[in-house]
């Protein structure tokens, strides 16, 4: 499923940037009988329902003319939300000093899953402090070894 991903980012991307905005993610999942084409898109301020309607009525004429993907399958464009995905380096920079969620690959300091703030970014690890009761604890998380990020919306 990669390789539709890929080819489906390659297609979308011109078309989002053309539009001033950001291709955050591209999934082709399936869910029950039906598979889904998920096209997150962002700009400063957040999208709204007609930026939504434009970049889908734009990319699926594009998919519709080069037809990489072989069944049949809903498209649908969306924002990423408000616990959106860190994939590339710059969400990482953006969710300095916001609340993060991190799941590893394997255990680090005996957890696997990992709640705070980050507080730093170098492209090669980043370091979320948590909260262990009332101690706080800055854990370094080696970028390689991270499963999934995602900001982390916190009720308080």
């Amino acid at each position: 499923m990669s390789k539709i991903t890929e080819v489906v980012e390659a297609i979308a991307l011109p078309i989002v940037e053309r539009e001033n905005m950001e291709l955050v993610d591209v999934e082709f999942v399936k869910e029950g009988p039906d598979w889904f084409l998920r096209v997150y898109i962002d700009k400063p301020g957040g999208v709204d329902l007609d930026d939504c309607v434009n970049i889908n009525e734009q990319l699926s004429e594009k998919l519709n003319d080069s037809d990489p993907i072989e069944q049949a399958y809903y498209l649908d464009v969306s924002s990423p939300g408000a616990e959106r995905p860190l994939k590339k380096p710059t969400d990482f920079e953006r969710a300095i000093g916001k609340n993060v969620y991190i799941k590893t690959f394997a255990p680090i300091e005996g957890a696997k899953e990992f709640e705070g703030i980050l507080t730093e970014y170098d492209g090669e690890t980043a370091i979320v402090e948590t909260r262990i009761k009332t101690r706080k604890k800055a854990i370094s998380l080696p970028v390689d070894k991270i499963a999934q990020a995602r900001l982390a919306v916190t009720f308080s």
